[in-house]
């Protein structure tokens, strides 16, 4: 089976999702894809260059990056699911109203023409704000399956929620079989 891993800005959460993206090697193909965030920004967790070698070094093949290039995911029926881990507010706002003018939101729609499982790690700061709308969006339409998440720091950032990226193999494994992983809300 073939797997799209797709990361998207949240780089603090890099550290979290790397090694579970190298897990999922070892029982998939895992073809990585950046967004235009993370394929160009460095950040104080590190520069674009280093996650882009991360990335090509756990799969072995060289991070998709362009709207071009993510495509034919759905045409040539390329994944059996779709990771987007992290996936900030900005993403789940655009993938809840259908817009796809990046690298990962045109991988996920050109993916979902075929009915297959996108599986989504959330990681934003306004979670239960600007985005939970979003969030409640997406829950509610098929295919979309979410790594369980909840409040990473409920004093200091009351509306933030991330998801557990441990469980994103779990996750993947019930996605596969048209479920969702519960509980969703830690």
């Amino acid at each position: 089976m073939t797997i799209g891993f797709a990361l998207c800005g949240s780089f603090c959460t890099y550290a979290k999702v790397f090694p579970v993206m190298e897990l999922l090697t070892r029982d998939y193909q895992v073809i990585p894809i950046f967004s235009s965030t993370s394929y160009t920004i460095d950040s104080r967790f590190g520069s674009a260059k280093e996650h882009l070698a991360a990335a090509r070094e756990i799969c072995g093949t060289e991070p998709l990056h362009t709207i071009a290039q993510v495509e034919p995911i759905g045409p040539k029926k390329l994944f059996d699911a779709l990771v987007i881990a992290p996936c900030t507010g900005n993403t789940l706002a655009k993938l809840a109203h259908g817009i796809a003018d990046g690298p990962v939101t045109m991988a996920a729609k050109s993916h979902l023409r075929n009915g297959r499982p996108v599986v989504v790690a959330v990681s934003t700061n306004d979670g239960l704000a600007g985005a939970a709308e979003n969030i409640g969006r997406l829950l509610a339409r098929k295919h979309y399956y979410f790594v369980p998440f909840g409040q990473d720091d409920a004093a200091g950032k009351p509306t933030s929620l991330v998801a557990d990226f441990a469980q994103i193999p779990q996750t993947l494994d019930a996605a596969l079989e048209g479920r969702q992983v519960q509980p969703i809300l830690l």
